[in-house]
């Protein structure tokens, strides 16, 4: 039986060590981040969407990406996630993700809201498209908008005349005919004046998804009152050249590997940790430079 040397038992309590202090001074950094979360509605919970951009199936694709990030991103910090509403892109191409024109998605834990509020901007993805067969280099945009949940006092203080309302109601489904509701369950509701809407498909009861997205809109008329973030999310949708310039973030795949966030200046070449989650280092730049 092979027994350690003494220099190999010290080595490994050396490493041990590091490896104990890292993990101490990651939770005391988290920790002074949190101190830095003072807003009205940090502490709650964040409605996160992803609409995608101009590109067809590309654009989607990439939207599924963000999709699995910010998801991986909340499971490993211990949040819950619920997704309300979904928007599937024309299946077939080289990828195994689902295509997605867009996602919303409710994320529960403490501080959710935020750690994610800064992430609402246009992210833009540059790789070779895995669906060109000239292996041609693509530029992708994708649209995030995390809002967060309203208190009951300030929900009731926004009136909506029902008069301004248009409620359409459609069946649910996932790609490819998949987890077909066969009842008109899922919801999505107008607001005529100003052309805001707000879906849910998440619940079974019809009555149900309709409280969820009337919820979501009066949290969507309060943001555009407050950041006239309407008039953003329009012009994407409008122009796609409105997205060159206006990027938060870029994720460069291919010919190099780069991830840049154009406020913070934080990059990192290791963009498979971060489209697997590893959002810390981002997320709380963001916080030190706001805050």
């Amino acid at each position: 039986m092979n027994q350690l040397s003494e220099e190999d038992r010290d080595q490994g309590i050396d490493n041990e060590l590091q490896e104990e202090i890292k993990g101490i001074a990651k939770r005391i950094n988290r920790e002074q981040v949190k101190y830095l979360l003072t807003g009205e509605y940090d502490k709650g919970k964040a409605i996160l969407s992803i609409f995608s951009g101009a590109g067809g199936r590309e654009a989607e694709d990439w939207t599924a990406m963000l999709s699995r990030m910010y998801q991986r991103y909340a499971e490993r910090s211990g949040f819950k996630i619920k997704i309300l509403a979904c928007s599937f892109g024309e299946p077939g191409g080289p990828e195994s993700r689902t295509a997605l024109k867009s996602i919303v998605m409710e994320i529960d834990g403490r501080y959710a809201y935020g750690y994610l509020k800064r992430e609402s901007g246009v992210h833009r993805l540059v790789r070779i498209s895995p669906f060109s067969e000239q292996h041609l280099r693509h530029t992708s945009f994708a649209l995030v908008e995390v809002l967060p949940e309203l208190t009951r006092e300030k929900e009731a203080e926004i009136e909506i005349d029902s008069k301004d309302l248009r409620v359409d109601t459609f069946r649910s489904s996932g790609p490819g005919g998949q987890h077909v509701n066969k009842r008109e369950s899922a919801i999505r509701i107008t607001h005529l004046p100003t052309g805001i809407t707000a879906s849910c498909q998440s619940e079974r009861l019809q009555g149900s998804n309709r409280d969820q997205a009337l919820k979501m809109l009066k949290v969507r008329l309060y943001q555009a009152e407050q950041k006239k973030e309407r008039k953003t999310l329009a012009k994407f949708k409008e122009d796609p050249k409105a997205a060159w310039g206006k990027q938060i973030r870029s994720y460069v795949i291919q010919p190099y590997q780069m991830i840049k966030d154009y406020r913070t200046k934080v990059e990192t070449s290791r963009i498979d940790e971060v489209l697997d989650g590893s959002l810390e280092k981002f997320i709380e730049a963001e916080i030190r430079l706001n805050d």
